[in-house]
């Protein structure tokens, strides 16, 4: 069955959000003389995506709200686990302006999307939420790009869940097997997809980090996202169906 659309996720699919997060936390604790505290940017790094993995499962499981999400990645954070409501909005605030300041696009997107217009219609599935990613989408020069902006907070179920899938892939109106899925997470976006009925693309930017779940077509970039739609692979080494 041929393809007639992609989904795509938006974080460090479409967007750098490692690069951004990296600069907006480092901004974030210079601004407050916390540069040294953790050691090193790496450390600092690695303990805030900690924390934001941790709260976000709990926010994609329904304990907690999204706002509530951010406080608490606030407060694991800085180790302040009494921090009020309102000074944990004000931390998480002025990092997003940091934040916000480092938004790119990757390099190979608008050529990747202009390749594909007009062949395949175009959508996204995110395990954020619309308020987050529709801005996002738009100051990126991206949102008109897309038919259907579907987001997990409104959905009430998220990525790699099949329901959330089969949700994004119903906003289009169009059945799993006609619709591809593009994302940078191995297991959340390409296994997710795969088992949901879809085409699952993995792209693996850098090309280093491991096989690719069965059944799942791995990319390291999206100037090979054509021939895989197409249903041709032989794009060169690790790139097929693994």
């Amino acid at each position: 069955m041929p393809i007639r659309a992609v989904l795509w996720d938006i974080d460090d699919t479409l967007f750098d959000y490692t690069g951004a997060d990296t600069a907006g936390l480092a901004r974030r604790l210079a601004e407050e003389g916390l540069a040294e505290r953790y050691g090193s940017p790496e450390k600092a790094l690695a303990l805030w995506r900690e924390a934001t993995a941790r709260h976000w499962e709990r926010f994609a499981v329904g304990e907690v709200t999204f706002q509530g999400q951010r406080r608490d990645r606030v407060r694991d954070f800085l180790g302040e686990p009494a921090m009020g409501d309102e000074g944990a909005d004000a931390w998480f605030d002025r990092y997003v302006e940091h934040y916000k300041a480092a938004w790119t696009v990757f390099p190979d997107v608008v050529p990747a999307l202009d390749a594909l217009a007009g062949r395949y219609r175009h959508g996204v599935l995110s395990n954020s939420s619309s308020a987050n990613q529709d801005p996002k989408l738009r100051a990126l020069g991206l949102r008109e790009r897309f038919e259907v902006l579907v987001c997990a907070a409104e959905l009430g179920v998220s990525k790699p869940e099949e329901a959330a899938f089969h949700a994004a892939c119903g906003a289009l109106g169009l059945p799993p097997g006609d619709v591809a899925y593009v994302g940078d997470q191995p297991e959340i976006d390409a296994r997710g997809a795969r088992d949901a009925g879809m085409t699952a693309v993995w792209l693996d930017r850098g090309g280093d980090r491991g096989p690719a779940p069965a059944g799942v077509h791995r990319i390291e970039g999206l100037a090979q996202l054509p021939e895989v739609l197409a249903g041709d692979t032989r794009f060169g080494a690790r790139s097929a169906i693994r």
